[in-house]
């Protein structure tokens, strides 16, 4: 897209827009070719939770990406099971937050009660 003219069956916002992603595209493409780090040399430094949340965060990107995809081929992703696979990873999400305002709760709980004079 970059460096070419305008095609005349598109408008010129649509061709921004599709400037704009093309770069971002390539921005991502350079982030992720220069990571040092594979993704199991990650996992292997998070904790469980932690792990959970990067797998988690995977999925979502893939099926939502997928969903894109379904899009620019004329297939609505709301109409497809993407939707579901979307609100599936959704809800796990939810209770890995869920777990997590607990585990905050409970340390803020004990700091609370440890601060008053007995």
């Amino acid at each position: 897209v970059s460096g070419e003219e305008t095609n005349k069956d598109y408008s010129v916002e649509i061709h921004e827009g599709l400037s704009t992603f093309d770069n971002s595209v390539g921005s991502l493409d350079e982030m992720l070719t220069t990571m040092s780090v594979s993704r199991n040399e990650l996992l292997q430094t998070l904790d469980p939770l932690e792990q959970v949340k990067v797998d988690l965060v995977s999925v979502y990107t893939l099926n939502l990406i997928f969903g894109v995809y379904l899009a620019t081929r004329g297939v609505n992703p709301k109409e497809h099971p993407v939707k579901q696979e979307l609100e599936r990873t959704r809800v796990y999400m939810n209770r890995v937050k869920e777990v997590t305002d607990k585990k905050k709760a409970g340390k803020l709980d004990k700091v609370i009660f440890t601060d008053y004079p007995t």
